[in-house]
């Protein structure tokens, strides 16, 4: 039996210690701080974003440019042609799918298919001629349509040249493919093709441009140039369209794509 002196040294003991904590409805869990949990959250949601802009921007492919891909084109490792190409262009107002000044008295419209062999021929030995004479002292502007009616090869070049004037970059694009054209519908103008093109023009976004002949955007040109096409009741390729600005063009009746003449004829008249 415990003494009364110990009795009472224990009840004090006892009583200095502190009462024991009690649960209410159960074990309490550990909680974040409020500005911790906001501070998650933030970088949560900004992580989304990026990932739901990034399926917005590709359609919710990869990109599709392929690696080593050039940054900005430059003529020094460009495909034959290429420095010619920047001079001809170089300090020509371009912008879209036109050339040469707005305020052009006369305007001449073409139709062109990338891959067609009298367009080369047109494009190579006549227009030459025809830029510094007349587009570059600001007579004539030149309003572009590229149309895609010879196959896969007309198509993949016709969306890379739209790709390429929304930088402005256009007429330079399809001047380049055209000095290296291959032989009609054999896949020469290949998504190779396509890239070697684009970095031998100098300032072109070559990256850019990979991705922008994919978009939505340059599948809605393509349709309008078709529908344009149809409306101008072209029937093949190169077609040329010459008229004062403002009114409608008449059609020039081109013999051959080396036909220089008939078209100065056209442009001369227009001037009068």
């Amino acid at each position: 039996m415990a003494s009364g002196k110990k009795s009472r040294e224990a009840r004090r003991a006892a009583a200095a210690k502190p009462p024991p904590v009690q649960s209410k409805g159960g074990t309490r869990a550990r909680q974040a701080s409020p500005k911790v949990l906001g501070g998650v959250a933030g970088v949560l949601l900004l992580i989304v974003l990026a990932v739901v802009l990034a399926v917005v921007l590709t359609g919710g492919k990869s990109s599709g440019v392929p690696k080593n891909v050039p940054a900005v084109g430059s003529v020094k490792n460009g495909l034959p042609g290429a420095a010619e190409v920047q001079a001809l262009y170089k300090g020509i107002p371009q912008k879209g799918l036109v050339l040469g000044s707005p305020f052009a008295p006369v305007t001449m419209v073409e139709y062109i298919d990338l891959q067609c062999p009298i367009c080369q021929e047109f494009e190579t030995s006549v227009m030459p001629d025809v830029i510094p004479k007349y587009v570059r002292t600001g007579k004539v502007k030149v309003e572009v349509r590229p149309w895609s009616i010879l196959g896969t090869d007309s198509t993949r070049g016709q969306a890379a040249m739209l790709a390429a004037a929304e930088q402005n970059k256009g007429f330079n694009y399809a001047q380049v493919l055209y000095d290296n054209q291959g032989t009609e519908d054999t896949g020469w103008l290949n998504d190779s093709m396509v890239t070697q093109a684009a970095a031998s023009i100098p300032g072109l976004k070559v990256p850019q441009l990979l991705v922008q002949r994919k978009s939505a955007a340059v599948k809605k040109q393509a349709s309008d140039v078709a529908a344009e096409a149809q409306a101008d009741q072209v029937q093949g390729t190169p077609t040329v369209f010459v008229g004062k600005t403002g009114s409608k063009p008449t059609q020039v009746a081109l013999q051959s794509g080396s036909d220089e003449q008939t078209l100065v004829q056209a442009i001369k008249a227009a001037l009068q």
